[in-house]
């Protein structure tokens, strides 16, 4: 789904993605880990478009995205979520999700000031669409509440139900289970095994080890913004350069 080749990102003397080539798998889980500072949220602000690329190339479906902003990768159908969960707290959970599907509609300003039929329907799709979002992640019960009153871990399925409301075929997750505690980060390990069951491809970046290993299909691992391994989960616990790099011999294959 997503062919990177020879990425590399500089902060003036910083290089924080350093010729990094890897290839994203339709319809599998593929997570990115490294130590703090190995530069997995410059990669991902990369494939994403937030950052454009020093060198290197992007591939999404067969395009050249390289040169993309996040909205045209968006419309293109890659969404992202971020580290630091983004609501508006003092808006419903619905109407946090209702701007999901907005860059799905047509509706422009003519049709705002003239209340036109084309705006009414988008916005009763938009609002359906935000439904639907919701249930799928299990955030139904909660929909009328202020997003300011909701608990860490349903900030996390609301952001990937925003992500979901985009339509979208890749879904880049970042950090999906910070700040929540081992029976939440099971819930939500099993909320990204539900997407891909649905056709969502989804990329993370994840410092929970045992969720990963137990998660994804491939990983693939960064320091120093360098790809120092990429294979299944048995192939990286049993990696030298990754346990001396990261994860230490607790994770090691016995």
């Amino acid at each position: 789904m997503l062919e990177i080749a020879s990425l590399s990102k500089r902060f003036g003397g910083l290089v924080a993605v350093d010729d990094v080539s890897t290839t994203i798998v339709a319809g599998q889980v593929n997570a990115i880990i490294g130590p703090n500072g190995a530069g997995k949220t410059t990669f991902f602000n990369l494939i994403s478009g937030t950052h454009l690329p020093s060198s290197g190339r992007i591939l999404f479906k067969g395009q050249d995205v390289t040169r993309l902003g996040a909205d045209q990768m968006a419309r293109l159908g890659a969404a992202r979520t971020f580290q630091s969960t983004a609501l508006f707290d003092r808006a419903s959970v619905l109407d946090n999700l209702i701007v999901g599907h907005r860059l799905r509609t047509q509706a422009n300003l003519w049709d705002v000031l003239t209340h036109s039929k084309r705006l009414k329907h988008e916005e009763r799709l938009c609002r359906n669409k935000a439904r639907e979002a919701l249930d799928f992640v299990g955030l139904s019960a909660v929909d009328s509440r202020m997003a300011g009153d909701i608990s860490q871990e349903e900030r996390k399925r609301a952001a990937i139900a925003l992500a979901l409301a985009t339509e979208p075929s890749l879904m880049l997750l970042d950090e999906p289970a910070g700040g929540v505690n081992p029976e939440e980060t099971e819930g939500l390990a099993e909320l990204i095994r539900k997407l891909v069951k649905h056709g969502v491809t989804v990329c993370l970046v994840e410092h929970k080890m045992n969720m990963i290993m137990k998660l994804a299909d491939r990983i693939m691992v960064l320091n120093y913004g360098k790809k120092i391994a990429e294979g299944t989960p048995a192939e990286i616990r049993a990696n030298p350069a990754v346990i001396d790099a990261y994860l230490g011999s607790e994770h090691a294959e016995v």
